[in-house]
């Protein structure tokens, strides 16, 4: 997966103008715009680092004479005390950038982080972990690559990539048969489409109508096992609900296609890394 540059580089200039709408109080002040300084990149914890090019990009963008070392790229597994990058350059442009540099890194790495452990807890099994739309306004493509980088993979983007018929969809409508057959009319022939089903009456209607995938939500697990055997290789299941890196593993024996979770983006917290050493030579 790749991020578009420009994209990268509005997420950056906008951030960096919330944290700086004027002057740099104290480093406009204090440091003298010809300034040269040397620092780097320390990972204070073991994980998965993703966003390593988006936070050096934060350096460039304000000091496009910057000199940078990348030791290690997005997927990589990082331990404690790992220097991840060195760079030297302007010391107002690292003063100000180092922020927002640590904010979208950290952020990064601790969802690649934590989806890597999630994906490490369904080893040997054909189920993929996947993340959600559970997204933060603007920050979805950082966060959908980050999992990816963690070794999980994107469901839909968004609401155009494919037809997923919820609850409250299917309610709205009237029926899973009524709103399937409705899709499939005014659909294009590559649009697939998703069923969350509730009971056992939704998941044979949505077996009936041929449903591409079913989704499982918030069911038990007896149940979900039970709903299995019911389609029985006939649709793509994906199981959904709660689902956290704590919980994880207990869906390992259920032989389902995909287990969603939103707690990849939404709940994932960051992973400690400081820049150090910053100073004048």
């Amino acid at each position: 997966m790749k991020l578009l540059q420009f994209y990268v580089d509005d997420l950056i200039k906008r951030a960096i103008t919330e944290d700086i709408n004027y002057i740099d109080s104290t480093t406009d002040l204090l440091i003298d715009e010809d300034d040269i300084s040397e620092a780097y990149f320390v990972s204070k914890a073991d994980g998965v680092l993703a966003g390593i090019d988006v936070a050096m990009r934060v350096f460039t963008l304000l000091d496009d004479t910057i000199e940078m070392n990348i030791h290690f790229k997005d997927g990589d597994a990082i331990k404690k005390g790992d220097v991840i990058a060195e760079f030297k350059g302007h010391t107002c442009a690292m003063l100000k950038a180092e922020r927002t540099a640590l904010n979208l890194l950290q952020h990064m790495s601790g969802i690649a982080s934590y989806t890597n452990k999630c994906v490490k807890a369904v080893e040997g099994t054909d189920a993929s972990i996947a993340d959600t739309r559970k997204t933060l306004p603007g920050l979805r493509p950082l966060q959908k690559y980050s999992v990816v980088a963690g070794g999980g993979r994107n469901h839909r983007y968004n609401l155009t990539d494919a037809a997923m018929l919820k609850d409250n969809h299917i309610d709205a409508y009237g029926g899973i048969t009524q709103a399937v057959t409705a899709l499939r009319k005014k659909a294009g022939h590559m649009l697939q489409i998703e069923v969350e089903v509730r009971n056992f009456d939704e998941l044979n209607e949505a077996l009936a109508v041929k449903a591409d995938v079913i989704m499982l939500d918030n069911m038990s697990h007896d149940v979900m096992k039970e709903a299995i055997d019911i389609i029985d290789g006939k649709a793509e299941i994906e199981v959904s609900g709660n689902v956290t890196r704590e919980n994880i593993a207990k869906l390992t024996d259920l032989g389902v296609d995909y287990i969603s979770s939103g707690a990849l983006t939404h709940s994932a917290p960051i992973m400690d890394i400081s820049l150090k050493n910053l100073h004048r030579i």
